[in-house]
């Protein structure tokens, strides 16, 4: 394509990975240089002409500038012609009038997942679970020489690169953490809106931070912070669109009903999310988001689509992830307990009853050791096995 776009939270690497990668080969201009939004506001023809490829960074800050990208485009397409990052969706951005459709592809950078950070380049061994039959699972992960890691422990330092992996006290990601909010409140949410009343915002981010893994209901959380419904779905937006918060859609057979049904809320990162929510003692949710996050890195990273979900009846049974991929259904039950028992597979098991045979077997991640089969078509496994 002639444009690609890198998206994803502030302090994911982007601009790090945007300006290593072909060095010296492209020329670099990132708009949190005054003179280069300044450039990108009145001559944006200028900043961006000349036959050498050009990498833009920060271009959310000023969107006017893909209306230049694209004229450049039509003029001349070459691939790897323009390589943009944003520090937000920008699909999703009430002033981006231009998405570059048909000149360019768009790729997410999550936080670094726990394969990453241990620096094996990759997200959870999901493609491996599709590839192989449901009755070689056990033997798959059973090869798996990782050691068994502290979940709590990677929650509270979350995936953004500096309190991941250079930072090594709690005491330092807390001022880290602190910093990352009050910058992302005070500059970067002001790119997307004019937001005045900060300190309702950031009440907003703490309640939506201790409603991880709940579904949505955004009259209940206007009425527990004093906002209006209307203020609590633009805010919650603004955060979707920023990348910190994530709203994972219902599973339905009718595509439809997707749309209709309740959300379920987690965050763009554990650790943010617990300093927000003044937690130092991480929860089952936040082993649930951890999966989450590395289901979307991996999801997001493949050519082939897949649909990450959960699923719902009305009488209350719930599978925390469904992966839809292949024309096949993997649901995933998370569970922070060390004993597994045969109780915590039952709503797995009521899930492939309905699907039949698009079902994958289910899919229970603990906390424990116990890599084993609680039934014929539940297999128990340990979370960092996976992931």
């Amino acid at each position: 394509m002639p444009a690609v776009v890198v998206t994803g939270a502030r302090q994911t690497g982007k601009s790090t990975l945007v300006a290593e990668l072909v060095p010296g080969k492209r020329r670099y201009a990132s708009l949190d240089e005054l003179d280069v939004l300044d450039a990108a506001r009145h001559d944006p023809d200028a900043l961006i002409g000349g036959t050498n490829p050009v990498t833009l960074d920060e271009v959310q800050r000023e969107p006017t500038l893909l209306r230049a990208v694209k004229r450049a485009i039509d003029r001349r397409r070459a691939p790897g012609r323009f390589l943009l990052t944003g520090s937000a969706n920008l699909l999703l951005m009430r002033r981006v009038s231009e998405s570059l459709a048909g000149r360019a592809s768009y790729l997410t950078l999550w936080p670094m997942t726990r394969r990453e950070q241990q620096g094996e380049g990759r997200s959870g061994r999901w493609d491996d679970l599709l590839r192989c039959r449901d009755e070689d699972w056990r033997d798959l992960l059973a090869s798996e020489r990782d050691a068994s890691g502290d979940w709590r422990a990677f929650a509270l330092r979350g995936g953004f690169p500096t309190p991941a992996i250079q930072l090594t006290t709690a005491r330092e990601r807390a001022i880290w953490f602190d910093g990352y909010v009050r910058t992302y409140l005070e500059r970067d949410l002001q790119d997307l809106a004019a937001i005045s009343t900060l300190p309702d915002f950031r009440r907003l981010m703490r309640a939506a931070c201790l409603r991880i893994g709940q579904l949505v209901n955004q009259t209940e959380l206007g009425r527990d912070i004093g906002l209006p419904q209307p203020t609590v779905h633009r805010w919650l937006n603004l955060l979707e669109t920023s990348y910190l918060l994530v709203r994972l859609p219902a599973f339905a057979a009718n595509r439809t009903k997707r749309l209709i049904k309740s959300a379920k809320l987690y965050w763009g990162d554990t650790g943010v999310a617990l300093h927000l929510a003044e937690r130092d003692e991480p929860e089952g949710a936040h082993l649930e988001n951890i999966v989450l996050h590395d289901l979307l890195a991996w999801r997001d990273a493949r050519l082939e689509r897949a649909e990450i979900s959960y699923w719902r009846t009305a009488i209350g049974e719930e599978v925390d992830f469904v992966i839809e991929a292949g024309g096949r259904l993997l649901p995933i039950e998370i569970k922070a307990s060390a004993r597994p028992r045969l109780a915590d597979a039952t709503h797995l098991r009521t899930f492939r009853t309905a699907y039949g045979r698009k079902a994958r077997a289910g899919l229970l991640l603990h906390t424990g050791t116990v890599l084993e089969w609680l039934a014929p078509d539940v297999l128990a496994a340990p979370w960092w096995t996976v992931i």
